[in-house]
């Protein structure tokens, strides 16, 4: 228990000066990293996860803070795609499909992170999730010499998914034995050769 308590606190401690909240004082970057979310909720009902992080994008996007959209998510199944489901989302929110760039292969906010860097290039980019998510992304990201930010996209309602934020607090104290000790791959299959599969 001590060691998830103090692997939270590091996480958060390390990243907070690179997690915004105000576009305003965010910087501009060419590159957005938007991490992945199911579109619907366990009950078939509407993810505020995935809502509100689909309108922050769009919105940083229309406001210059964004060119380019790497859309990171599961793509386990032809029935379960949430790179493609972000971005009907995007389009749905006026964003032209040929900004958008889908990685079918984040299956982990590691994968996602990692990724970004090997398979897509990108050393300098901001990071598009929930604010409690984005401290581990930007972890994760800085650990592998990553030059990366984050936007916090609006939280959900109090209680919303208690669930959701258990295990981030759990996924928090692996992210640093991931990239400390474990070191464990990451898929960097370019994805041609993943949508091939």
């Amino acid at each position: 228990m001590v060691f998830i308590l103090l692997c939270n606190l590091w996480v958060v401690y390390c990243t907070r000066q690179y997690n915004y909240f105000s576009i305003d004082n965010l910087p501009s970057n060419d590159v957005a990293l938007v991490l992945g979310t199911s579109r619907n909720s366990e009950n078939g009902k509407e993810n505020l996860f995935f809502k509100y992080r689909m309108e922050a994008t769009a919105r940083l996007f229309k406001e210059g803070k964004i060119k380019y959209i790497i859309l990171s998510g599961n793509n386990d199944s032809q029935y379960y795609n949430e790179p493609l489901d972000m971005q009907r989302a995007l389009l749905n929110l006026g964003i032209p499909e040929n900004v958008m760039t889908l990685d079918y292969a984040g299956f982990r906010t590691f994968d996602s992170v990692i990724r970004c860097k090997e398979v897509f290039n990108q050393d300098d980019f901001t990071i598009i999730s929930q604010n409690f998510h984005n401290a581990r992304a930007l972890y994760i990201a800085h650990s592998e010499g990553i030059n990366a930010i984050s936007f916090a996209a609006q939280d959900v309602p109090d209680g919303y998914s208690v669930r959701t934020l258990i295990r981030e607090y759990l996924a928090r104290p692996k992210a640093v034995l991931d990239v400390h000790i474990l070191r464990p791959p990451a898929d960097v299959t370019s994805n041609n050769e993943i949508r091939k599969k």
